[in-house]
């Protein structure tokens, strides 16, 4: 493969990724192949790896004769993300704690001046890829096999959530912004002095404040069902 083509392969791969995490792709819609072989003028062979590499990432599923399907959010996947959540978050986090090395602190901080630039700006998409980069860039100091792919395709529908209920005209939704920005600035400083404890804790905080949003907008009016609570959280804060 020549290196014409790996560049393009690469820049398709980057930008189907942005594609599903904004939604300009929607969950369960199926990818023309021959439409997107002919925009980055690669040819079947390279964009089937590139197809490839998306499914094994999550972002897409293969099915025989069908093609390429982008990864959907079904009634099970979004129960199970709940449940997964906070404890995916927290022990990457307490690891990222543990193995960070003053680069990927660096590249965090760059990250989160992004962030922060494009909730100023009230861009949904750069925030909820910017958001995206934080946490992912946190799974990278953790460094775990294991952890990492669940990492990966839980920011995926993450992200997905984000962007369907983010409004950036919404004043409740601004407040909480602003909180989940200054917190993202306590994971820097956790993760630098090396507290996994704390950090730990925080990523359950940081789950919590966005959980309720999700919540209320996946569940169906008139139906109170808690998903993805940390444990003992409503202890802590009452029964709801």
């Amino acid at each position: 493969m020549g290196d014409q083509t790996r560049s393009r392969k690469a820049t398709c791969i980057e930008d189907l990724r942005t594609r599903i995490l904004t939604l300009a792709l929607e969950p369960g819609s199926y990818l023309d192949e021959t439409e997107i072989s002919e925009s980055y003028q690669i040819s079947r062979p390279p964009l089937r790896e590139a197809l490839r590499q998306l499914a094994g990432e999550g972002y897409v599923v293969l099915h025989d004769y069908r093609g390429a399907q982008v990864a959907p959010m079904t009634h099970k996947t979004m129960r199970n993300f709940f449940v997964a959540a906070p404890m995916i978050y927290a022990a990457v986090t307490r690891l990222a704690a543990e193995h960070a090395t003053p680069a990927q602190i660096m590249r965090l901080k760059d990250t989160q001046l992004l962030f922060r630039a494009a909730i100023r700006n009230g861009d949904a998409a750069e925030r909820a890829l910017m958001n995206e980069r934080f946490h992912a860039v946190i799974g990278e100091m953790a460094d775990n096999e294991y952890l990492t792919p669940s990492l990966r395709r839980l920011l995926i529908d993450h992200t997905r959530i984000g962007m369907t209920f983010y409004n950036p005209r919404s004043r409740a939704l601004a407040e909480q912004r602003a909180v989940a920005a200054d917190q993202h600035d306590e994971f820097i400083a956790l993760i630098e002095a090396g507290n996994a404890d704390a950090a730990a804790e925080l990523a359950i905080a940081h789950w919590e404040l966005s959980r309720t949003e999700i919540e209320s907008f996946v569940t169906p009016a008139g139906i109170h069902v808690p998903l993805g609570r940390a444990p003992g959280a409503s202890k802590r804060r009452g029964a709801s």
